[in-house]
């Protein structure tokens, strides 16, 4: 065993860094920090005038975030707003993750930030998935590994190390462990044919460090009741041995409900460091940061075999990157990249009465519905964005009408909306995760029933048109973020075709590479 404790990846609240923190960066078992968007972003240049700074007191420290894309966009509004992972599935095109990926790390090396909590790897196998999203590449193994890999082709050729996230693959959970702990019943044989393809990929194709989930896994550790990331051999046969890595293995966050799970969070974090993994990533909780620290003082806990050899060379490698300038966030090259990937995703799922595309006359007459969009996980940026659906279509069309409900929307917004409608000739209602809001298909339900041609969008995962499948013109965009909506009104005024296909299937009504052929 190595005698250096496991890794600290610590976190704090402040744009910023607090005197404690400054402290705290001295120590040898502080390898890097996380930032999170909403504690510690609130421009590019105050966020590489923050990392600078955590970097002046220790040099080699590892700077981490979560810029996945899409619901999940850590290093705040000035980056790129890329559709996310769902959206690339549903272009069919490697090249554009690859390329995504690329301007990501491009982008974070700009920003300070060596570590990107990214790509996730989880295969989109359970619709009602809870915590999963937008954040998988689609439902089918082989084609989710392809991305997966391409991505972090991409991110690392960008200076930047890539997260294979969440190990053992949380696409079968049915809660969010954010909350509570998830147990994923599958065999072994599950696990190697649809599990672990992606996470295989990515460790082929060079990524630095894999992400252990907060999941129980019978299979691998024997027990429902611990996940395994507080199990060491459960880790050990799980990456070490089955996927043949040995790189550095990185806890998903301390705080998380799943992580007790039967004992104080501070003894299961030191059970987790017990685990065999290289770093233990905190959250912002300072309290629960000291307490866990001195706990592992006391206790004391080593690292695992090799890991100060895995976790130095991954500092070596960030630290031979150079940092492009700030004017590379957000540039217009990049922008258009985005652009690119949300046109080529936007899917026409059905258009039984042939209503697409509008023509923009003067006597047409639109109404935009959708809801203020909420973080649906604490995964989740979505909050973050204003609701766009009018502004994108008022591009093409001259007379649109902006209606925004709640998240869910109200018995009395949907009576307003209804009303607000009339005289309308055509309402286009965005929905976000309906297929778990009764609300929001009462919603489309009554306006489908009024004497107006209704256009639904799934603006989240597509499987909201299997909540009000008597709907004839479907379409899904993945995401909220702006090009997304702006290609989808490309769509929906006909100057752009429709070309994306469903990276998963909706249950009951269209299997997973479905698309209807664009006119």
């Amino acid at each position: 065993m190595d005698v250096a404790a496991v890794g600290l990846m610590l976190a704090f609240e402040g744009f910023e860094p607090p005197g404690w923190v400054l402290d705290e960066l001295r120590r040898p078992d502080v390898v890097g920090v996380t930032l999170f968007r909403e504690r510690n972003v609130a421009s590019a240049s105050q966020l590489r005038t923050l990392t600078d700074r955590l970097r002046r007191v220790n040099p080699r420290l590892l700077v981490a975030v979560d810029q996945e894309g899409g619901q999940l966009i850590g290093a705040g509004s000035e980056t790129t707003p890329f559709p996310g992972n769902l959206a690339l599935g549903a272009t069919g095109d490697v090249d554009l993750a690859r390329r995504a990926g690329e301007v990501t790390g491009r982008e974070l090396a700009a920003l300070g930030v060596s570590v990107n909590y990214a790509p996730v790897c989880d295969v989109a196998s359970r619709p009602g998935n809870p915590s999963l999203g937008t954040r998988s590449f689609g439902s089918d193994p082989t084609r989710v590994a392809a991305f997966a890999a391409a991505y972090v082709e991409g991110l690392q050729a960008s200076g930047v190390a890539a997260t294979l996230k969440h190990f053992p693959g949380k696409g079968f959970a049915d809660v969010d462990p954010h909350h509570s702990l998830p147990v994923l019943r599958r065999d072994l044989d599950d696990l190697e044919a649809v599990e672990w393809p992606p996470f295989r990929a990515g460790i082929d194709a060079g990524a630095w460090l894999v992400m252990c989930g907060h999941y129980a896994v019978p299979a691998l550790s024997g027990t429902a009741e611990v996940p395994i990331s507080r199990v060491g051999d459960a880790i050990e046969a799980g990456i070490r041995v089955r996927l043949g890595f040995d790189r550095v293995v990185i806890t998903d966050a301390l705080d998380m409900g799943a992580v007790a799970a039967g004992v104080d969070p501070v003894s299961a974090a030191v059970e987790t460091a017990a685990a065999g993994v290289d770093l233990l990533l905190f959250g912002p909780d300072r309290e629960f940061y000291e307490r866990t620290r001195r706990a592992l003082a006391e206790a004391p806990i080593t690292g695992p075999e090799g890991s100060r050899r895995r976790v130095g060379e991954l500092v070596d490698w960030c630290g031979r990157s150079e940092s492009p300038g700030l004017d590379v966030v957000g540039s217009s090259a990049h922008r258009d990249l985005a652009d690119r990937i949300a046109h080529a995703a936007v899917t026409l799922v059905r258009d039984r009465t042939r209503l697409l595309p509008l023509r923009p006359v003067p006597d047409r007459s639109i109404a935009a519905v959708m809801p203020r969009p909420r973080a649906l996980t604490p995964a989740d940026t979505s909050h973050l964005e204003t609701p766009r659906l009018a502004s994108a279509l008022r591009r093409h069309f001259p007379d649109v009408t902006e209606l925004t409900v709640s998240h869910p929307p109200t018995g009395a917004e949907i009576d307003a909306v209804v009303a607000a409608v009339e005289g309308c000739s055509v309402v286009v209602v965005g929905t976000i995760a309906a297929d778990r809001d009764p609300a929001q298909v009462e919603l489309v339900r009554r306006l489908h029933r009024c004497d107006v041609d209704v256009v639904t969008v799934a603006l989240s995962t597509p499987y909201d048109l299997a909540a009000y499948p008597e709907v004839d013109t479907h379409l899904c965009t993945y995401s909220l973020v702006a090009p997304a909506l702006d290609a989808l009104a490309d769509v929906i005024a006909g100057t752009a075709p429709a070309k994306g296909r469903l990276p998963v299937p909706i249950p009951g009504l269209y299997p997973c590479g479905h698309g209807a052929e664009p006119r």
